[in-house]
């Protein structure tokens, strides 16, 4: 079964890399936040996340790829899906569910395995119709797939660049 969980993961998140989208407004974010904040193993986080602006199945449910480092050397790298969710003229609330690539770096936290799910719940403010602001709460976890399933959580700030 797990085989079958890594297979299926693997598929979707090279089939969200190699897909061709249009570019014309798509959103790339940096972020800057506190790894396993709630942990005893803290490191410095930074994101680089690209948002595509082409909805898959439902209006404003968009795929997005990502890179996530830290300052102990820990890397994710992956996509999977967000939905951005404009609920007042300027604040979007985005969801999103990811799947990807993980190596722990020497970092001393061990999230069990090269697998690694991310879901993330950002508030987002624009500022204009370029630039806007967010506070995102995320969790990396391997769901299982390994007996060891520690999960880390993650607080970042984002900056987003509409192009």
């Amino acid at each position: 079964m797990k085989k079958m969980n890594i297979a299926v993961a693997l598929l979707v998140s090279t089939s969200l890399l190699s897909t061709t989208f249009n570019a014309d407004a798509d959103t790339l974010g940096i972020g800057l936040g506190s790894y396993d904040v709630d942990g005893s193993h803290s490191a410095t986080d930074f994101r680089l996340d690209y948002e595509y602006d082409t909805s898959v199945w439902l209006q404003e449910l968009k795929p997005w790829v990502g890179i996530q480092a830290t300052t102990d050397g820990s890397l994710w790298l992956g996509g999977g899906l967000l939905y951005d969710w404009q609920f007042a003229e300027t604040w979007h609330l985005k969801p999103g569910v990811g799947v990807g690539y993980y190596s722990r770096g020497s970092s001393q936290l061990n999230l069990g395995y090269p697998v690694e799910f991310r879901s993330q719940l950002e508030l987002a403010k624009a500022l204009n119709t370029q630039h806007s602001l967010g506070l995102a709460v995320s969790h990396l976890s391997n769901a299982d797939l390994d007996k060891d399933n520690p999960g880390a959580e993650v607080v970042s700030v984002y900056w987003h660049y509409r192009f």
